[in-house]
């Protein structure tokens, strides 16, 4: 490595933010796998997350030459915990994962099944998938590292992820989700991989603009899976440019809503979804044009940011989630799936936000005679 890195990472601003050179000095490279022996060193790449997940990418290094590339997933279970909870179980030391590698050019698509181990050391399960467990010829493996390596250990291969790896740069997408390991331990007993619970992604999803049709099912894109993206940069020129899904009664009830009708047409550009990381879900602009309302909703286990960019319209905020818009008008407004509420009609134009926490209300409308825009981002809060 070079001498400089130490100079740089004790900084007095770098000691403070802690940010500088993440993958290898901040994330945890003593506790990889391999680094129980001094003989190893890993080449951290590139690093992403998602809510309980991490995954790594990059080269290990053996007695300072080149063994392998590799791609780590850790997983923290805590969705999974949820869902084998109902079943009266527990996550206990393995966890099974379906995974899907996806390079440059969706050459050397991959999928397969990998076992994750408990890491006290990390907190959570994990494994390591290598493109080789040889070493060169005439070196060997330190036995510390020697007796993790196998099918379903921390250390592992998988030969159809061999031609993803062989160019680890070129890895730019990894697709996941976790299940509780078919056998119930300590007690032993089978659960069956058809019975054991999954985390993937709950009833993920993604928009695309395939059919011009208002609210049609063909929009929806389900995943049942997370998307781990290391590409490290989006440039969009216009997001006009990107073609809107259009939707009917968006948020409504249409035969409880007074404001739903057959024109009640909405326009929502999906400008990033699935390649977000943290718990963000989604980033888009919405069109409401003249006449028409986005219908008043709750959000639970989310937040939600609204900022206002061109037009002019009302927002409603149930009564009392902010005080501050006590001085607005109270009105009662058709909560989508909870019925009539009390509301406050904020006016809303450029620059406006209306943010909501988990429990809030929000919901806009357009009432006047041009197009109302705002770009809203969404993530879960729990």
């Amino acid at each position: 490595m070079d001498s400089r890195f130490n100079d740089i990472f004790t900084s007095p601003e770098n000691a403070v933010f802690k940010v500088v050179f993440y993958p290898d000095r901040i994330y945890h490279a003593r506790h990889l796998n391999a680094a129980r022996s001094p003989r190893y060193r890993y080449n951290v790449q590139e690093v992403r997350s998602k809510p309980d997940i991490t995954v790594l990418k990059g080269e290990v290094f053996l007695d300072g030459y080149p063994l392998t590339s590799f791609l780590r997933l850790e997983y923290r279970s805590g969705r999974l915990t949820e869902q084998v909870r109902e079943r009266g179980r527990r996550v206990r030391d393995k966890v099974e994962a379906w995974v899907r590698v996806r390079p440059d050019g969706d050459q050397h698509v991959a999928e397969g099944n990998l076992t994750l181990h408990y890491d006290p050391d990390v907190d959570a399960h994990q494994v390591e998938v290598w493109q080789t467990l040889e070493p060169p010829a005439g070196a060997w493996h330190d036995f510390r590292v020697l007796d993790m390596m196998g099918r379903d250990a921390p250390i592992t291969r998988l030969p159809a992820f061999n031609p993803a790896l062989a160019d680890v740069k070129a890895l730019r997408r990894v697709e996941v989700a976790f299940r509780e390991a078919d056998r119930y331990l300590p007690f032993g007993y089978h659960i069956g991989a058809d019975a054991a619970e999954w985390d993937n992604n709950l009833v993920g999803s993604h928009e695309e603009p395939r059919v011009a049709q208002p609210s049609s099912p063909d929009n929806t894109v389900p995943d049942r899976n997370y998307l781990i993206d290391f590409q490290r940069g989006w440039f969009l020129p216009r997001a006009s440019d990107v073609p809107p899904v259009r939707y009917r009664n968006a948020m409504m009830e249409p035969h409880v809503n007074p404001d739903a009708g057959p024109d009640n047409v909405i326009e929502m550009r999906w400008l990033l979804q699935r390649e977000l990381g943290g718990s963000v879900v989604f980033f888009h602009e919405v069109t409401i044009p003249p006449g028409a309302v986005e219908g008043t909703h709750r959000h639970i286990g989310s937040e939600e940011l609204y900022y206002v960019v061109a037009g002019d319209g009302v927002a409603y905020m149930r009564d009392g989630d902010d005080p501050s818009t006590a001085p607005y008008p109270l009105v009662k407004r058709e909560i989508f799936g909870i019925g009539v509420r009390e509301c406050r009609e904020v006016p809303v134009g450029p620059g406006s936000v209306v943010f909501t926490k988990s429990g809030g209300v929000h919901g806009i409308a357009n009432p006047g005679a041009e197009p109302l825009k705002f770009v809203a981002f969404l993530y879960h809060s729990t």
